[in-house]
C-alpha cells in the first residue's frame, strides 16, 4: 500500500508527465455539456502545488471544495504511466457524459478505459450507489411537502429522470400533502409501462393515504404527455374520487424537464 491509497492489482502509479506551458485551464466535451480541466492537468501529481493536490485540498478546505475530477481521483487513488488520478478521472467523466452520467455508465464501460482497471471500475460504481442510499435514507426519515407540482418534481427528478425504462410509481400523501412514502407499481419495457387501478389503489389503502400523485418517466427524454397517459389520468381521477383518495397530479418526468398535468389543465 502506498502513502495514497491501494494500488489495484495491473494497475500503474502515476508517472512524470510534461507541463502544460500556457498554464491555462481547459475544457473537455461531451453529449451532454463541458467539463472544465485544471489548470494542472498535464502535471504529475508531485509537481501540483500541494494545496491543489486533492487530498490535501479536502484536508485543507473540505470535501464540497473538490471538483466532481478531484472527488473520482479521490476514489481512484492512482493513475496510470504518464497520466495522474484527476487525468484519468476527467476522461472518465467525459466517456459518461459528466457526473450524472455515471448513473447509468456500466462496469464493462468503465474497465474499458484505460488505467480503470476492475477494482477501480467497482469503486466507482460502489460510490455512487452509496451516496444514491444515502439521499434516499435521509428522504426516508422525514415527510416532505408535496402541496404542489414543484415540490413533487423536485423529491421524484433526481431518481426517475435518467431510468432507462419506464416506470410508473404512486407518491401517498397524508392529510398535510407531505409523502407518506413513494412506491413503485410497475416496470414496462422500454415503450410504456403496465398499470392495473387496483395496484395503485391497494397501496394507498394500506397506507391510510388521504391522497395520491401520480408520477411516471418518459425514456425518450420527452415530458409531453401522451394521449394514453391523459386518458389514464382520467381514469384514475374517477376511481380516486369513488375511493375517496383523491388523486392531486400527476407528474410526468423528462431529461431535460417534468411536467404537470394538473398545470396543464388536463384533467
Amino acid at each position: 500500500m502506498s502513502a495514497s491509497g491501494f494500488q489495484a492489482e495491473g494497475e500503474e502509479p502515476m508517472s512524470h508527465a510534461k507541463k502544460n506551458p500556457s498554464g491555462q485551464p481547459a475544457d473537455y466535451h461531451s453529449e451532454s455539456g463541458t467539463i472544465s480541466v485544471s489548470p494542472y492537468s498535464s502535471l504529475t501529481m508531485k509537481e501540483i502545488p500541494e494545496t491543489e493536490r486533492p487530498y490535501e485540498k479536502a484536508e485543507r478546505a473540505g470535501v464540497r471544495t473538490l471538483t466532481d475530477a478531484e472527488l473520482l481521483a479521490v476514489l481512484l487513488t492512482s493513475g496510470r504511466s504518464g497520466e495522474t488520478a484527476v487525468q484519468t478521472a476527467q476522461r472518465a467523466l467525459v466517456m459518461s457524459g459528466g457526473l450524472a452520467g455515471l448513473l447509468e455508465t456500466s462496469l464493462e464501460e468503465l474497465r474499458g478505459l484505460p488505467g480503470i482497471g476492475r477494482v477501480k471500475s467497482i469503486r466507482i460504481l460502489a460510490a455512487v450507489e452509496l451516496g444514491q442510499r444515502a439521499v434516499a435514507e435521509r428522504r426516508s426519515c422525514t415527510r416532505p411537502p408535496a402541496s404542489g407540482p414543484e415540490e413533487v418534481i423536485r423529491y421524484v427528478e433526481a431518481d426517475m429522470r435518467y431510468l432507462p425504462r419506464e416506470e410508473f410509481h404512486v407518491l401517498l400523501l397524508d392529510t398535510r400533502n407531505r409523502v407518506i412514502k413513494s412506491v413503485k407499481i410497475s416496470q414496462g419495457g422500454l415503450a410504456a409501462a403496465v398499470i392495473h387501478p387496483r395496484d395503485i389503489f391497494r397501496e394507498a389503502v394500506k397506507a391510510n393515504a388521504a391522497a395520491i400523485v401520480l408520477v411516471h418517466n418518459h425514456p425518450s427524454g420527452d415530458s409531453a404527455p401522451s394521449r394514453v397517459d391523459i386518458e389514464s389520468t382520467k381514469r384514475f381521477t374517477e376511481i380516486g374520487s369513488m375511493m375517496g383518495i383523491p388523486v392531486l397530479d400527476h407528474i410526468i418526468v423528462g431529461a431535460e424537464s417534468s411536467s404537470s398535468l394538473k398545470q396543464l389543465g388536463l384533467f
